[in-house]
């Protein structure tokens, strides 16, 4: 009987070390002396020859790996430093555990790194810094991703997206790169300020000339008005005179005086026997009764 227990919990040992489980996250492998038996991408319970076989787990979710910062030159000379990032999946464990062998994810990483590494130089060394800079860059990236899918293939692993999470200047040109940055905008700056100046000495002479042609016309009009006002004043003047000569020259005489004895101290030299004294002398303002 006490051989029995051994043996008992021998077997139960046996079998459960012959039983795996393999979730909704992972696909596993059977191995046989490390030559692959089975494939099981399904989740469940399976069960394998203790001893003899292994079972090796590869996580079946999306995964993300951060490729180290790598320096460019795009075709304009102007070097950057791109830091970037990919997202990709295991879809074929047979081929992947031919392709990386016994080193695993780790070795698959090591892979992608430098196959992305070679296609993001390619397609950023193929346009200008602008355009890498520019909000146009998606259409880039997405370059880079078809541009490895091939090869990640060949590992058995699907390449889901590539990111480009920061693209700098190197530290010992970002000076450089700032004065001329600077440069460029005071230069634009200037260029504003002197059509800003252009524009408007056009709109002070535009102004200007307005002024003069509106003031040349206010005293056109103005002529034309005070020539008719003269010329009707002339009229009824010529009218009045025509009815009555001797009124007429007494009103004119009057306006004479008016106009010569303004102020306190007015002062003329004449002879008393000049015309313009005729009503002054005139005891009736008549002429015709002075001697």
């Amino acid at each position: 009987m006490k051989f029995l227990i051994p043996i008992i919990i021998a077997t139960v040992l046996a079998l459960l070390s012959a039983i795996f489980i393999v979730d909704e996250r992972e696909k596993a492998l059977v191995l046989q002396f490390g030559r692959v038996v089975s494939v099981k991408v399904d989740p469940g319970l399976y069960v394998k020859i203790p001893l003899i076989q292994e079972v090796v787990r590869y996580d079946d979710r999306i995964l993300s790996r951060d490729i180290d910062p790598l320096e460019i030159t795009p075709l304009d000379d102007r070097r950057l430093v791109v830091d970037a990032f990919a997202r990709y999946r295991i879809t074929d464990v047979n081929q992947f555990r031919q392709a990386v062998g016994v080193g695993g994810i780790q070795a698959a990483e090591t892979r992608l790194d430098s196959i992305l590494r070679a296609e993001t130089r390619e397609v950023l060394g193929s346009v200008s810094s602008n355009d890498i800079l520019s909000s146009d860059r998606a259409a880039l990236m997405m370059r880079i991703r078809n541009g490895a899918v091939a090869e990640a293939r060949a590992l058995g692993v699907e390449i889901i997206d590539v990111r480009l999470k920061r693209t700098d200047l190197p530290a010992e040109n970002l000076d450089a790169t700032f004065e001329r940055m600077r440069a460029e905008r005071e230069r634009e700056a200037t260029d504003e300020r002197a059509r800003g100046n252009e524009a408007a000495q056009r709109v002070r002479a535009q102004a200007d000339r307005t002024v003069v042609e509106l003031v040349s016309d206010a005293q056109r009009q103005a002529e034309i008005v005070r020539g008719e006002a003269d010329a009707r004043r002339n009229s009824i003047f010529a009218e009045a005179f025509g009815q009555d000569p001797e009124f007429f020259e007494f009103y004119r005489s009057l306006t004479a005086y008016n106009r010569a004895l303004q102020g306190e101290n007015s002062s003329m030299v004449l002879s008393p026997e000049s015309d313009f004294f005729n009503y002054l002398k005139s005891p009736d303002g008549n002429v015709s009764s002075m001697p």
